[in-house]
């Protein structure tokens, strides 16, 4: 029997005639409890970001806005106390086999922008080292989508660890891999969307170097 990813309580696995005739089984990674616990995207939310709020743009895409930033964020989940502890065993404790959880709702998202180039957020050679992965490459490599590691991350403080004020002043920490071209149209992937610093800073640098539109992405907001 296997086992839910997160709790690991048994699944109960019922295969349907379907799979039965097609000899195809779906493989749940979470169990039902679990699954629940997560809370998808929905309204009321800021058309822009994703993020919960009555009214767009919110004060997080108005602060952008008067940075003249633009933002055009999709996100599959409300980051809630099940998503941080998610992040805390996959990222914090090293459970790769949490690249899985998300990576079908991730495929599906990302296929709909057939046109656009993917171009995931990276860590830093040291941070690589110590946790073993890029949390969001392995998701990527989970869901079988192609992506083109342009960007290289300096070491920093994390993200996680500085306060709002802090991470809207972040300096530039990202530059790029000269052996790739840089495509005109890019989705941006990232983990958690959180105060949109990270972003705003990759999509400059991407910006400056010859891209023309560019979208971004999260699993978390």
């Amino acid at each position: 029997m296997s086992k839910c990813l997160m709790c690991q309580e048994g699944l109960q696995e019922r295969q349907l005639f379907s799979e039965i005739l097609l000899l195809k089984r779906k493989k749940n990674s979470l169990c039902p409890d679990c699954q629940l616990e997560f809370e998808p995207i929905s309204s009321p939310i800021c058309q822009l970001c994703c993020k919960k709020s009555k009214i767009t743009p919110c004060a997080d895409c108005l602060y952008w806005e008067s940075q003249g930033k633009e933002v055009n964020h999709q996100a599959l989940y409300h980051y809630n106390d099940k998503m941080m502890e998610y992040f805390s065993f996959y990222k914090f404790h090293g459970d790769y086999l949490l690249r899985k959880v998300f990576a079908k709702e991730v495929k599906l998202a990302l296929l709909s922008h057939k046109d656009f180039t993917i171009v995931p957020i990276p860590i830093s050679d040291q941070r690589q080292e110590e946790r073993g992965f890029n949390q969001v490459t392995a998701i990527l490599e989970a869901a079988g989508l192609p992506y083109l590691p342009l960007l290289k991350k300096e070491h920093s403080q994390k993200q996680s660890e500085k306060k709002r004020s802090e991470r809207l002043k972040t300096a530039q920490i990202f530059h790029l891999d000269d052996q790739y071209p840089v495509p005109e149209k890019i989705i941006l992937v990232d983990d958690i969307y959180t105060t949109g610093a990270t972003i705003q800073l990759a999509k400059a640098l991407l910006m400056k170097k010859g891209a023309k539109t560019i979208k971004t992405f999260s699993v978390a907001r």
